[in-house]
């Protein structure tokens, strides 16, 4: 076995460094969700690199950050995805964007759209969503900031969604059916 693979051994056993942060074994380990987010039709590997590197470097910051409003996540994603209050009021901010994508996600999530599956799962979805959210808006010309923007929006948004659902955090209520709780709210 050459240097060279047991570099890409090691990389492949432990996850990769960049996107786990020098934390030791309990911190959050992001490296699959640029995978997750490729998974989903996602077409931007840089942009979910950074998102990831984002969320590793901000994770502490969301864990205890203010709870999600959700009031603005609904609004979002009732724009974006249809229902009672879908129009077009003007140019989106990349934060709006991040999170009716981030509740699209969290539908096909729970809905079992995207297999089921963990934390990283859904801010892969979140990620993808948003990018293909992001492209559509712009193509309408209603879309201001940029996409990695909107991009880190969803990843932090659905992050937060997963910690609440979970019990973990930002006065989330947990159990096995934290996220089906979390999701019945919203739809």
């Amino acid at each position: 076995m050459s240097y060279g693979d047991y570099q890409n051994q090691g990389r492949d056993q432990y996850g990769d460094q960049q996107y786990r942060g020098n934390y030791g074994a309990s911190a959050p380990d992001f490296s699959d969700v640029v995978n997750h987010a490729e998974n989903h039709g996602g077409s931007s590997s840089s942009l979910f690199s950074q998102a990831a590197s984002f969320l590793q470097q901000r994770h502490g910051d969301i864990v205890n950050d203010s709870p999600i409003d959700e009031d603005h996540v609904v609004n979002s994603h009732r724009r974006f995805y249809g229902g009672a209050a879908a129009d077009n009021a003007g140019p989106a901010s990349s934060n709006e964007l991040g999170a009716g994508a981030a509740m699209q996600a969290l539908k096909a999530f729970t809905g079992g759209g995207a297999g089921g599956g963990g934390q990283n799962q859904l801010i892969g979805l979140a990620m993808a969503e948003a990018e293909k959210l992001f492209d559509q808006q712009s193509a309408n010309g209603n879309a201001s900031g940029d996409k990695q923007s909107a991009i880190n929006s969803a990843a932090e948004m659905a992050l937060k969604m997963y910690l609440k659902g979970q019990g973990t955090g930002l006065g989330g209520t947990g159990g096995p059916s934290g996220l089906l709780g979390l999701a019945s709210k919203f739809f």
